[in-house]
């Protein structure tokens, strides 16, 4: 293994918190061929501002891709991932990276219902009215995953505006909770509203759901389980389960040094170009 790999893997590895990947050297993604606009509002909040990574010299029909960052619902911050909207961008793709508020100042469903009012800002005022690709990693990929499946957050309009979903080691089905921590931010009384296995059996948007073997924050089986009741309601769901991958580097392969890692980065460019400007059912 190269010297610049092993360098990228200790980063990861020292990282706490199941948003460890936000840490990866962003200097090494840094690239001309990608314009990037910051701070963009979407709210009034300090949080409620995104990022916009575009290819230099991209039409007004590249695909647009919205990525929503993990951190156990309490960490993580959009300049920390410059290297997924850097990749998404080199792909061709316009890759927007929000915030979105985070507990101890939210509690769920506050941090979902951002999220949505980014999405709807994105497509409004980047994507033109087009669909626009959702993609989120473990916590970001339960509020992804509760924005295409829940029709509450997108005003019912899931399908006509997410192309499709793709979830990243997401946790989709974690009751009972055992943590007191998590007991606070999903608060009884909506707890079983932030399962997104418990809205999989309507009409949801193609879904592609990355896993990896070695994962122990969050287990494969939510992805697989996930799928399954997906299908079983008619939908498209696929799995795909990376062997000895984990949680942080399942995230981290899509920065050029650990692509060897898992094609994760491959399985989400495939996907999005070919539901590409597509409405998601």
């Amino acid at each position: 293994m190269s010297l610049i790999k092993i360098l990228f893997l200790a980063v990861l590895i020292v990282l706490p918190g199941c948003g460890g990947a936000v840490g990866i050297v962003n200097s090494m993604s840094n690239t001309d061929a990608v314009a990037v606009e910051t701070g963009l509002a979407y709210g009034q909040g300090p949080r409620q501002r995104y990022d916009v990574y575009r290819p230099v010299g991209a039409g007004t029909d590249a695909p647009v891709v919205v990525f929503l960052y993990g951190g156990a619902w309490s960490s993580g911050e959009r300049g920390m991932y410059r290297f997924v909207g850097n990749a998404l961008a080199e792909q061709g793709f316009v890759a927007v990276i929000p915030d979105y508020r985070l507990y101890p100042e939210v509690r769920f469903p506050d941090f979902v219902e951002d999220a949505a009012q980014a999405v709807a800002a994105i497509r409004r005022d980047v994507a033109g009215g087009r669909p626009v690709a959702l993609v989120g990693h473990s916590a970001g990929a339960q509020i992804g995953a509760l924005l295409a499946f829940d029709r509450r957050y997108l005003g019912g309009a899931a399908c006509d505006t997410i192309s499709g979903f793709i979830g990243i080691a997401g946790p989709y089905d974690f009751l009972p909770l055992t943590s007191e921590r998590y007991r606070r931010i999903f608060p009884e009384a909506t707890r079983d509203q932030s399962q997104p296995i418990n809205f999989a059996s309507g009409r949801a948007p193609a879904t592609l759901l990355l896993h990896g073997s070695s994962d122990r924050t969050v287990e494969a089986e939510d992805s697989r389980i996930l799928a399954q009741a997906l299908r079983a309601a008619g939908n498209r769901a696929e799995v795909r389960i990376y062997d000895g991958v984990g949680h942080i580097n399942i995230v981290g392969a899509i920065a050029s040094p650990l692509r060897g890692q898992a094609s994760t980065l491959a399985d989400i460019s495939n996907f999005v170009r070919e539901r590409a400007g597509r409405p998601g059912c």
